[in-house]
């Protein structure tokens, strides 16, 4: 396969926008790790508060290496238009592929972020529930 130097070039945007995403989901998870640590002061006993805590640890490494590996593929981006430029066509086809691979990996990541993410609002939701129960009003008829 020959790589015109517009090849790797079309990857630019698309990284760009998932690094984006990654900084947004980064700051948001800051943000409820702040207020989440505000809540552990008041109720160091809470076992969810514990579980979300756990979870959260977990989605910032993952969102560290979500991140590691988009801009490793975006430096393999650049480096496989050099190597068109130079007209090293078998070292810019691997460098392209390794681009892609790394690509692969952090959008892998992401998903299984999305998955920790989601389990993180059952738990904030089953807190919901205890307290809707307890209160004998259950408005939004929650059921296992």
């Amino acid at each position: 396969m020959e790589l015109q130097l517009s090849t790797p070039a079309l990857l630019f945007s698309a990284i760009t926008l998932l690094m984006l995403a990654y900084t947004n989901r980064f700051l948001a998870m800051a943000s409820l790790i702040r207020g989440l640590s505000e809540r552990y002061r008041e109720k160091p006993d809470d076992v969810r508060l514990m579980e979300q805590l756990k979870s959260l640890r977990q989605r910032t490494i993952m969102i560290k290496n979500m991140q590691t590996f988009g801009v490793l593929s975006f430096l393999l981006c650049v480096i496989c238009m050099f190597l068109i430029y130079k007209e090293i066509e078998t070292w810019a086809n691997i460098t392209f592929m390794l681009s892609m691979v790394a690509l692969l990996i952090s959008l892998g990541i992401s998903l299984w972020e999305i998955i920790l993410s989601t389990r993180a609002l059952s738990i904030e939701l089953s807190g919901m529930e205890e307290v809707f129960k307890k209160s004998r009003s259950n408005p939004f008829n929650f059921k296992k």
